[in-house]
């Protein structure tokens, strides 16, 4: 059945129109609208960390409408308008439909027998200089197929996601503040908040359903009282009552200040604070969990951050960090922060979340509905793949560290390896991977092939001169690319494989609020496009036939091992039995072991099945029934804190059950602005893309609301050169130069001395200008500042 467009979108709205009017009678099907031959079931969105759940309408084998799901606690019903145009995005006109392998300069079709063979020899060539990057958008089992293959198979810890450009700080400043990973509130805190502090995000464009459950209240006459902390004016400011711009880099002065605040002014909680905290700052040499230091030393590291003082280094009026202050010192208003890549995108990315979780802590806005310092996440499953399935270079499942001997242990006992397999050496992070492959290997880049799965590196990578140089510093380097669309990456590629994407397969995702959600495959994938998991099991078998030992376990039973009913392995590695056997439950019920072992608690498979996702530690009850836990660390709801105990911090960093409250000084960024580089440059996104734009830009109704990138100026800035609205213009940096658009007055409005730019659109690769200086303990990037200058084209830079 060929797809009409305008059928799409009009079966579309009738699905939301329905979607907000009726109720879906269960938990474990979807409904829509009655249209003749249409069949509905589940999904979570394939784009952004939300989470939010759709009815998926398909008839003739193709997906003909979307709708918001009512049964649905993250999106009630309700999608952005990327999401109520999910559906199209599995039908772009140049989906990538058979293996390509490079040969004499072009890329040539293959079948995936010879592809798998490919693989499987760069392996053998090299098993040590292989090294996997995958994604926040790989699903669980993909993800956990992929940690398994690598640190389980090949003994070799090169494995890292694309999550390490997008929130690897919020993992440290989680980490580093209660000594596990992710959020201890969830969504809920936004039905229940006064204040909503927005810290460096812009939530009405980039997660505008969870904004949306903030603004709906204002129209039920509820109060709440939204405070945009931010570089730049956006659609979220717009909702504010406070806007407070700050210079960019000094986030740290204002958090600090608020600390300051609220010792100055004796309103800290001091009750909450000497039960359940205690207090941190760097050490010497620098490490993720510092030294301890007195409540003392603290008082005085922060008093030098008066409001004048912040008022000095950020530019946000001493009043307003007053304000602040006065907000947090109330006990009878509860707040919560958001933040995404602006915190995190940030080379002190750890430094400001661990002040911003510091103030919730000290203030006691913390543990109670609507009291929470949430992080919000770019991607469907950078909590669930990335983050708990540990798919980063130095972690294992479940929160273990390849780096730790009984975590090593664990973790080959739940393999069944044989003691000793996984190597004890942290692998490359994801700036370090991408020097280390292009690099030639005379100058020491050890990494031979990468094998990209889910994500676009060649748009991405920061300084991407340096970062991405497929095949020109080293002709024996190997690029391996798995992808739906052509992108950037597939184009430098040695060999592309054609994968399934959203409901061409099964999956599981877990969102930003700790909430698991699985779906089933409803349509084909095209041509001979295959899962994700199917390619890394294909190259594991292939190796394990070849005699390669890492593909054994300690039984000599293949790494992969589903026992048919019966007896004998499953063929899983045979395409045409692939689905013989759900291969995403197997693989999640092994990986949930894992999952108990730092209370990150997962329910059996079919419980998801029968749900709209759960929020872990979803504990088993006496009757059978599973229950999910929406306050972590609270003793109202979280099953783990000790009886009788308010508050219980039980993966405390310091093993007392307390919270960390850190001390980190403002520091300079690493560039600035000049007199040859007079601005600052930031990147991001927009509503209508997502990421690099590989789906959205096949989407007509999103390509047609926003073509292309664009440069939003100051007016002044703009008068000052001479240049117009509309005029393309040059945006320069150190490492390279753009040709864009200006745009005055637009979506956005920069402040005197900033531009920004979009980093969706692949015909201006914007990256080639940003800088790849990170985070000394996230190691992630920061996108989000550098100098630059715009120039007229043909103007002289030195004129």
């Amino acid at each position: 059945m060929e797809l009409d467009r305008r059928s799409f979108v009009k079966l579309a709205a009738m699905a939301a129109a329905t979607a907000a009017a009726n109720r879906a009678p269960t938990a474990s099907a979807a409904t829509g609208p009655a249209q003749p031959g249409v069949s509905w079931d589940k999904a979570p969105c394939r784009f952004c960390g939300t989470g939010c759940h759709v009815q998926v309408g398909v008839k003739g084998g193709r997906v003909v409408a979307v709708a918001g799901d009512p049964e649905a606690e993250v999106n009630r019903g309700l999608l952005c308008v990327k999401g109520y145009h999910v559906g199209l995005a599995l039908y772009g006109k140049d989906r990538l439909t058979r293996p390509l392998l490079k040969q004499g300069g072009r890329q040539v079709p293959i079948s995936w027998e010879r592809a798998i063979d490919v693989i499987a020899d760069r392996v053998e060539a090299d098993p040590k200089g292989f090294a996997i990057y995958g994604s926040g958008q790989w699903t669980i089992p993909e993800g956990y197929a992929a940690q398994k293959f690598m640190k389980g198979g090949l003994a070799n810890n090169h494995i890292d996601p694309n999550a390490r450009l997008c929130m690897a700080s919020a993992v440290t400043g989680f980490l580093a503040t209660y000594g596990v990973d992710e959020p201890a509130g969830c969504y809920d805190d936004l039905d229940h908040c006064d204040v909503l502090i927005n810290w460096g995000n812009n939530p009405a464009e980039m997660h505008p359903v969870l904004f949306s459950r903030v603004i709906d209240r204002r129209s039920r006459g509820d109060e709440v009282l939204i405070i945009d902390i931010s570089t730049r004016r956006t659609r979220s400011t717009a909702h504010a009552q406070h806007y407070l711009e700050f210079r960019p880099h000094t986030d740290l002065a204002i958090a600090n200040g608020i600390l300051h605040q609220l010792i100055a002014n004796d309103s800290w909680n001091r009750e909450f604070v000497e039960k359940h905290c205690a207090f941190k700052a760097d050490s010497d040499p620098p490490g993720l969990h510092g030294r301890s230091i007195s409540f003392d030393e603290f008082k005085q590291a922060v008093a030098e951050y008066t409001p004048e003082r912040v008022e000095q280094i950020s530019g946000v009026p001493a009043r307003d960090i007053r304000m602040l202050g006065d907000l947090f010192g109330r006990r009878d208003v509860r707040i919560t922060s958001l933040w995404c890549m602006g915190m995190n995108q940030h080379t002190r990315g750890t430094a400001i979340n661990t002040l911003v979780h510091g103030v919730h802590l000290l203030s006691g806005h913390f543990g109670r509905p609507g009291d929470a310092p949430t992080s919000l996440t770019g991607q469907p499953s950078a909590c669930g793949t990335a983050r708990e399935v540990g798919t980063l270079a130095h972690l294992l499942p479940g929160g273990r560290l390849v780096q730790n001997a009984e975590h090593r242990k664990q973790a080959e006992e739940i393999w069944n390896l044989p003691e000793g397999r996984i190597h004890d050496e942290m692998g490359y992070h994801t700036v370090k991977m991408f020097e280390q492959w292009s690099k030639p290997a005379a100058e020491g880049g050890d990494i031979s092939t990468l094998w990209v799965q889910v994500t676009n590196p060649g748009q991405t990578m920061p300084n991407r001169h340096k970062l991405f140089d497929p095949g020109v510093a080293d002709p024996d380097k190997f690029l391996i690319v798995s992808d739906v669309y052509p992108t950037p990456t597939t184009a430098g590629a040695d060999l592309v494989l054609p994968s399934a994407m959203w409901v061409e397969k099964n999956g599981i995702f877990g969102n930003s609020e700790r909430r698991t959600q699985q779906w089933f495959k409803m349509v084909r994938p095209p041509g001979e496009a295959r899962d994700d998991v199917w390619q890394t099991i294909a190259v594991a078998r292939r190796l394990h036939e070849r005699g390669y030992p890492g593909m054994k376990d300690k039984d000599g039973r293949f790494l992969f091992h589903i026992e048919r009913d019966g007896g004998g392995p499953e063929p899983i590695w045979d395409w045409r039995r692939f689905r013989e056997v759900n291969v995403d439950r197997a693989l999640f019920e092994e990986y949930r072991a894992f999952s108990r072992l730092k209370h990150k608690d997962l329910a059996p498979y079919d419980v998801y099945v029968a749900s709209r996702g759960l929020r872990w530690p979803v504990v088993e009850q006496p009757d059978g029934t599973w229950r999910e836990t929406r306050f972590r660390f609270s003793g109202f709801d979280d099953p783990y804190v000790a009886e009788g105990q308010e508050f219980d911090f039980y993966h405390s960093p310091t093993k007392d059950g307390r919270a960390q409250i850190w001390f980190r000084p403002y520091e300079a960024p690493p560039e600035s602005p000049d007199a040859d580089y007079p601005l600052w440059l930031c990147t991001g996104r927009v509503l209508e893309h997502w990421h690099t734009a590989s789906m959205t830009m096949r989407i007509p109704p999103l390509r047609r609301a926003m073509p292309n990138a664009y440069v939003e100026m100051h007016r002044d800035d703009a008068r000052a050169l001479s240049i117009s609205d509309g005029e393309v213009v040059r945006v320069e940096t150190r490492r390279g130069t753009i040709d864009l658009p200006v745009w005055i007055e637009g979506r956005g409005a920069p402040p005197r001395g900033t531009v920004f730019v979009p980093f969706f659109d692949e015909s201006r690769l914007i990256n080639d200008l940003t800088l790849d200086a990170h985070d000394p303990f996230s190691k992630q990037p920061d996108f989000k500042k550098c100098a630059a200058r715009v120039r007229r084209i043909g103007e002289d830079a030195n004129a």
